[in-house]
């Protein structure tokens, strides 16, 4: 048998599945095999058939759904009309990357390794369930499981009985080469592509729309700031519905772009122009040519917490003893609890680790820059408006991150800060953006109440839902909304008094820190039984979370199944059957978030 190709083909929503399929890639490489690696919805899923040896590793988003940039993929995979025996020829294993403490674990992963079986694919391991909840995060079952998968690969092809390995500390090729342009002639200034043609905004071709307002609506005193921000998207052909979120790709803080050229001594004037070592295409969301500015600023992930490959790569270069060994330490199995320290627990960013390693940093070639960092992934926001009560605009409630570590500076989320920072009454402000289909779907019939309980920026996705229920003269709106203080953190007020006082809207609040007893929205829910449980058991109302993911989902649900209990006589098991029941129809659904 001759030696194999291997593809590696990955759906990955936050980068984390993409970073995994890419070490598998360097393993390969490391191997001698000639390796490909893509996102499933960039590969013909038709030529499937022709294919040997593949990986497919997976995320699960949202309530068990698959990531975006495998949905065609999965459509295609999943179609009935596809023959029981069309994968027969192909070895295959299936790596997925989860969380336990979501219900729907590694669903994907789990149903896709099923579907290969029913096609006929020979399966040469179980499917790896990789968990961030173990105590040594995902690392703790991808380190056996890719042991494992290269023992099945080495037995199963004869062929590469003889091989031997780079060293692990040898530096592979890099993926792309830059290439510098000097005549001044050739470079291009990097601006808002505004789409000419009536095509829909999507994450490969993003409406740049213009900021109108940017508020702060927590009160100067509150710890937090929250923003409310307004964009304009007329012409933009963007239509959207209660539910849905805006996603939109950050850029690096202005101080930490020019941090990161002075470390690397790059000119961040610099144009350049990419060129693909392989068979991988050039990322389409940087322009050609380039100023190393924009690649800085809007494409290299540089302020992230870095994962292991980000060490595992940075100690092929070290040449100083010290530094190299640390870095070693940092990228092997027995080393995460230190790394974990050093970078996870006090979310010290990858620019900062360049800082502490100077002498690698120094060895470092401009053509890795790629390979080292990830792309800046985009963020997304539920939208805060409706189309029919705001024509042409979209809103947004955002949280601006800031939280202290053991590390001197603050840390801060990338893309809250950067939006707090926009200022339209300096001068116009852009911003790319497209809208794709959120989890909650609010019923079209005019009858059934909806009961929305929405803590926080939780609100955002109800706010959206409200003005279009209202709009459409659906008046059995019931809002559950908490926050810390009334006088301080409470969003949109006026409004809600105003369609309170119109019969539009039933307002319950929860201001936790008002009183010496703190009181949250599940304590709402239970003193107002009677009402909720005529609402869901007699006029079928529908039931919504949105919000933080930590205690107030579970807590909600459990004031749920007790308002069952008490009104309608239920015992528990009934009460968690029922509400099972509401969640399988439809009539209840959530939205969280860490």
């Amino acid at each position: 048998m001759s030696q194999p190709s291997l593809l590696v083909l990955y759906g990955s929503q936050t980068g984390t599945a993409q970073d995994t399929a890419q070490r598998i890639g360097r393993q390969a490489q490391r191997r001698h095999l000639q390796v490909q690696v893509l996102p499933l919805d960039h590969y013909n899923v038709a030529s499937l058939i022709s294919e040997s040896l593949v990986v497919f590793v997976s995320s699960t988003t949202g309530q068990g759904d698959p990531p975006d940039n495998m949905k065609n993929f999965w459509k295609f995979v999943f179609r009935k009309s596809l023959p029981a025996g069309s994968l027969r020829n192909l070895d295959c294993a299936v790596l997925g990357l989860g969380d336990s403490s979501y219900p729907k674990f590694n669903f994907v992963a789990k149903k896709l390794h099923k579907r290969l079986l029913q096609l006929g694919a020979g399966m040469l391991l179980p499917v790896g369930l990789a968990d961030d909840q173990h105590d040594l995060g995902a690392d703790a079952v991808i380190d056996p499981w890719l042991k494992a998968f290269w023992e099945k690969v080495f037995s199963l092809y004869p062929s590469m009985a003889g091989v031997i390995p780079l060293r692990e500390d040898e530096p592979l090729p890099p993926t792309y080469t830059f290439h510098f342009l000097d005549d001044a002639t050739d470079k291009t200034e990097d601006r808002l592509r505004i789409p000419t043609e009536q095509s829909v905004p999507s994450q490969s071709r993003p409406f740049p729309a213009r900021l109108v307002s940017n508020c702060r609506v927590t009160d100067s005193s509150h710890f937090q700031d929250v923003r409310h921000l307004e964009f304009d998207i007329s012409g933009s052909n963007i239509q959207f519905s209660a539910g849905d979120v805006v996603m939109m790709h950050p850029c690096n803080a202005a101080e930490d772009v020019e941090q990161f050229c002075d470390l690397l001594r790059l000119d961040p004037g610099a144009t350049f122009s990419l060129r693909a070592t392989g068979s991988t295409a050039v990322p389409a969301r940087l322009p050609q040519p380039c100023t190393v500015r924009h690649l800085v600023e809007s494409y290299l992930d540089v302020a992230a917490v870095p994962r292991r490959s980000f060490f595992e790569l940075l100690s092929t270069f070290a040449t100083n003893d010290l530094e190299k060994e640390k870095l070693l330490e940092f990228s092997s199995a027995a080393g995460q609890d230190e790394l974990h320290a050093y970078c996870n627990r006090p979310r010290r960013s990858a620019l900062e680790v360049l800082a502490d390693f100077p002498h690698t940093t120094a060895e470092l070639k401009v053509d890795h820059l790629l390979d080292l960092f990830p792309e800046i992934q985009p963020r997304s926001f539920s939208i805060a408006s409706s189309l029919k009560a705001h024509p042409d605009r979209l809103q947004v409630l955002v949280a601006v991150v800031r939280y202290k570590t053991k590390m001197y500076k603050p840390r801060r989320g990338l893309c809250s800060s950067w939006l707090a920072s926009l200022d339209p009454d300096q001068g116009e402000v852009f911003v790319p953006l497209w809208v794709k289909k959120g989890s909650l779907k609010f019923p079209r019939e005019k009858d059934p109440p909806v009961i929305m309980v929405g803590p926080g920026t939780g609100l955002a996705p109800f706010r959206s839902a409200i003005q279009e229920r209202i709009a459409e003269g659906k008046h059995d709106n019931v809002l559950f909304f908490g926050c810390r203080s009334e006088s301080k953190d409470f969003f949109y007020r006026s409004e809600w008094e105003e369609k309170k006082e119109a019969g539009h809207l039933t307002l319950f609040t929860a201001f936790s820190r008002d009183q010496e007893e703190k009181v949250y929205v599940q304590q709402r829910v239970r003193e107002n039984a009677e009402l909720l449980w005529d609402l869901i058991a007699n006029r079928r109302a529908c039931f919504y979370i949105a919000g933080n993911a930590k205690e107030m989902p579970t807590g909600v649900c459990d004031a749920l199944k007790e308002v069952f209990q008490q009104q309608g006589g239920l015992s528990p098991e009934e009460a968690e059957q029922m509400l099972d029941t509401m969640e399988r129809t439809g009539r209840f659904q959530s939205e969280t978030w860490s």
